[in-house]
Formats: C-alpha cells, structure tokens, sequence
C-alpha cells in the first residue's frame, strides 16, 4: 500500500516494492479475507432483471474451491511450468460467476483467458486456437458460439455454463456443488503465470499477453493514487467496464477484493447515463472506474448537473480528459476525476491524485510510486530532455510488466529497447514530461484505434473485409468523434463488377460486427477506386486518416 503523504514527492520518495517470492492471486483476493473473516463482503451481484445476490469471501473461496476440484477432475491441471500450466477460457459478463472463475484457475496454478462476450466467432476462434485453451466457462450464449467451433478446436476439451447443460456442455452449478469444498492452492511463485489477455497489434491477429501472479500487485499503487488512496472507509467499487479487459479485472475487481473492498457486478443491456446515475444511487457507490466515454454519454444527459452522486473517487483512462468534463465531475460527483495512463503490456504506471493536487489541464499525471516512466528515444533509448516529444517507455523490471507475448518471441523482443539507463518497454504512445514530472500524451505511434477506451487494431478488421466477396482491399483507421473520441472506418475497394451503395456498407458493417466484436465494426464504410499503397505494398494509413480527419470537419 502507499502511505499517506501531502504531495508525490513525500509519496514517492520511501517507496519500496515488497514482492514476495511465493504468491497467488487466488489466495490473495479470496481465501487471505475468507480466513480472516468469511462473512465480509466480497461482491453485490445485481442482474439484469434486478435481483441482488450477494456474496461473502467465506462463500466466494468454498465456490472457487469446488470449481477448482471439478476442473481438476475433468483433466484441467497445472505443469508446473509456463508452458504446462493449462489455459482457461472465462467467457462472461461482469457477475460473481466470473469472480469465482478467475479465482478458481489462478488456485489451481493454471492460467486464465479473460473473453468478451462481445466476441464473435472468429475472434474466439484466434484467441482459444492461439492459447490452446483446455476448458472454457461460459453461459448459454457463449455455448452456442463454441458449439460451431468445437471441431477446429481440438483442445478444447471441457465447457461449463453457468446456465445449465447442453450438448457437450456441462452444468457450471451441478458440476462444482457435486465436489469437496476443501482444496489446496498451487504454491505459485510470484513470477509464474496467471492471466494471458488479448491485445490488438496494428498487423494481424491480437497478440496474447502473458502476466505472471505478481501483475496486481504491481496494479495496486496506481490504483491506490487514482482512487485517492484506497481503501477509505465505506469504499464500495464498480464500472461498467467488462472484467474481460485489464481496465476492468485489473483496474476494479481484483484490487478491490486485494484490500477486502466490495464490488457490485451489473450488466446493462445497454450503458445509458439515467442506468448508470441510478445504479450509482441505489447502491451508495463511493468509487467508480468510468472510461472517458461512459462520462460523455453521462454529462450529455439533458440534467445531468442537478444530479448529485456521493463518491469518494473517480478514475478514468483511456482517453484524455478535458477540462470541462472534469468540472462537471466534481459538480455531479464531488469529486476529481482522477486520469490514469498504461497499457495491457504495462498498466498503471503513471496517474494523476486530486488528493494531492489539483489536476493539470491536458496532463495525464506523474509517474506512479516504483514505475520509472520516461520519455526516451525509440532508436537509441536515451532519455529526452523535458518538453521534448519522444516515446513514452517503462524500465525494466517492474512487477506490473508483461511475461511475453504468447508464441510471438520476436513481438516479445521489439517491444523492448536498451539505452544508458537499461531496458525500457516502449509503450508505442507518443508524449511528453514537464520539469515538474507530468507527462502528456500527443498520440500513437502506430495505427492502433483508440474507440470508446477499447484498443482496436485496424488489421483483424481489415482480415474479417477481405474474406466477404464484395471486397477487394480494405483499410482500416479511426476518426475524431466527440462521443467516442475515435470511431472505426473503413475504407474500402470493390470487386469488379459489384457496385457501392449505402446496403452494402450496412452489409459490410453487419459482416465485422457479427464475426468480430460489437465494438469493433466499421461505423462508416466509405467506397473508394484505389487503395493508397507504399511500393512494397502496405497501405498508407497516414492517408486514409487524413481523409476521415477532412470528413470528421466537414
């Protein structure tokens, strides 16, 4: 934990990261608070229809316990080593299902694969193929997707669902309630892998990303600074986040139940600012990870500011913040809207602290307690001087950092470069650092797509256009929208003899969005007779952007 200071100086200056060499995250967010004291709080489950389930730490270990046991008995198991360790896919929305899951594998030493339920087909296809995933735990509908994937996935050997049983589909409930309550957690080290979630790349299909057990304590100061020094007493956590990104497993679920905090779980048909307003309300929410979009969406509505919502901190990433949207969050919320910045490779490593100052307009904040962030030069690694723009890099080592990329050692190798001070992790973002320390982001240095505080790469998409036939080439960028901050659009070259028109951008639309992820698809698909090309045959993005900038001011 951080202690208590008057400035980031004071905070920064003690600051020693303490990592055991033996550790587990299951033991740690569950089974550590369940032995201290079962009946403590660990999670308000709110479903769609509204009916509250709420779980204690007592009941969340004995739950994860016997998962654990039935996974066991139908084969899933650790090797003892990184590349033994089975892999386990959670296909789930926010509920105390996935909690339990996420638990449960880590217990057993094995890894987890946090899935969107917004995934389609192919994508979780790439990532299930791409893991060798051995189980997956799901509900009805992600059921149904794996029923047309089971025969191309070959490892795939055992799927619970939380909804009942099926065809080659077991009863998650009557599956884990049927074994022993009582199970011994893998003595894992701190550096053994936990958890390998997929990340978008600008070429290709989203890479995996494999973080060890030690990846949340290495979350915890940065969380702690952007939530004003969590915990606080009364703290009570939730964001309407998916837990199957790292902002949500990583950033809320796992570091509240760390400290003993409560989480509330709810999945909204659809995220509208009257839902979020009253579930906030209804519950006495004191902090919430909102993504830059989500406080849009809830500033835009009509009343906004005559609504009053007690919390203790705010936190928000993804985007930059403006300075209008964080005064209108002390107004409705009481509180600074505190920035953090990182990446699924490298996350929380640098945030901003109302608690300490006040926030610095167009800033991101200081570098997080024990992360060395800098601006350095790509090619030889030597820190910039202040002001300068350059890229922004994290030394290493540093528990928060990524293991590998999964089966890409060459990725895994690029994403480092050595300078005079070491070995520094290139995030791919471009910025700059003040002489007092704060860092400002300018943009990628890639063609990464940033929509609604999802990262998307524009190749997976531009693969889901090549394959329908009406498509010859496809190029893929964002454009500046005010909502969203960037949207996805397509630009595309026909085949011959097929002709443009608004049906089949719909079309082409629908065609991303049902293989791919509902967040994912082209929002405008623009037709256009030559694609740009480099001789060697890549497309140049830097034109497509220039042209949907050019509409984006039209």
């Amino acid at each position: 934990m951080l202690e208590h200071g008057e400035t980031f100086e004071d905070i920064t200056k003690d600051f020693r990261w303490d990592i055991p060499v033996r550790y587990n995250i299951g033991v740690d967010i569950c089974d550590k608070w369940a032995l201290i004291d079962p009946g403590r709080l660990a999670l308000i489950d709110v479903d769609p229809s509204g009916e509250v389930r709420r779980h204690s730490f007592g009941a969340l270990r004995s739950a994860s316990n016997r998962l654990a046991n039935a996974l066991t008995a139908d084969g899933v198991s650790c090797g003892g080593g990184r590349a033994f360790s089975d892999r386990v896919g959670v296909l789930l929305p926010q509920c105390a299902e996935t909690a339990l899951a996420h638990i449960a594998i880590t217990k057993m030493g094995c890894i987890s694969i946090p899935l969107s339920t917004l995934f389609g087909p192919d994508a979780l296809l790439h990532r299930l193929r791409d893991a060798g995933a051995k189980a997956v735990i799901t509900n009805r509908a992600g059921a149904r997707k794996l029923a047309a994937l089971r025969a191309i996935l070959p490892e795939l050997a055992v799927i619970y669902s939380i909804d009942g049983a099926a065809d080659g589909v077991q009863d998650f409930s009557a599956r884990s309630a049927s074994q022993p309550e009582e199970f011994e957690p893998v003595d894992t080290a701190s550096d053994d892998p936990a958890i390998l979630i997929y990340t978008s790349g600008t070429t290709g299909n989203p890479k995996g990303v494999l973080h060890a057990h030690r990846v949340l304590l290495g979350h915890l100061p940065g969380v702690e600074l952007s939530h004003d020094f969590l915990p606080g007493e009364g703290d009570l956590f939730w964001t309407p986040a998916d837990w199957a990104w790292i902002g949500g497993l990583l950033d809320v679920l796992m570091p509240a139940l760390h400290h003993g905090i409560p989480v509330l779980s709810h999945r909204f048909e659809k995220f509208t600012a009257e839902a979020a307003f009253t579930l906030m309300k209804t519950y006495g929410i004191r902090n919430a990870f909102l993504p830059p979009t989500a406080l849009k969406i809830m500033k835009a509505r009509p009343t906004s500011e005559h609504v009053s919502i007690d919390l203790r901190s705010v936190g928000s990433g993804g985007e930059t913040l403006g300075v209008e949207l964080i005064e209108w969050g002390k107004s409705v919320f009481g509180a600074t809207i505190n920035e953090f910045y990182g990446q699924t490779e490298c996350n929380m490593v640098i945030s901003s602290c109302g608690a300490l100052e006040p926030p610095s307009p167009g800033m991101m904040g200081r570098a997080v307690p024990g992360h060395r962030v800098d601006i350095v030069d790509a090619t030889t690694g030597d820190i910039l001087p202040a002001d300068q723009e350059g890229a922004i890099a994290v030394l290493a080592p540093d528990p928060v950092m990524f293991l590998q990329y999964w089966n890409d050692a060459e990725a895994s190798t690029e994403k480092f470069i050595t300078g005079p001070e070491g070995k520094w992790l290139l995030t791919g973002d471009r910025g700059k650092k003040d002489k007092e320390g704060r860092f400002q982001f300018l943009g990628r240095d890639d063609d990464i797509i940033t929509s609604a505080g999802y990262r998307i790469g524009p190749g997976e998409i531009e693969d889901c256009l090549h394959t329908h036939d009406a498509v010859k080439l496809a190029g893929v960028v964002g454009q500046p929208d005010a909502t969203r901050g960037t949207i996805v659009v397509a630009y595309v070259v026909l085949r011959e003899g097929v002709a443009a028109s608004d049906a089949l951008a719909e079309e082409l639309a629908a065609y991303v969005k049902s293989r791919l992820a509902a967040h994912e698809y082209p929002r405008i698909v623009r037709f256009i007779e030559d694609m740009p090309m480099t001789t060697t045959g890549k497309i140049v993005r830097r034109q497509l952007r220039d042209w949907a900038s050019a509409a984006a001011g039209d």
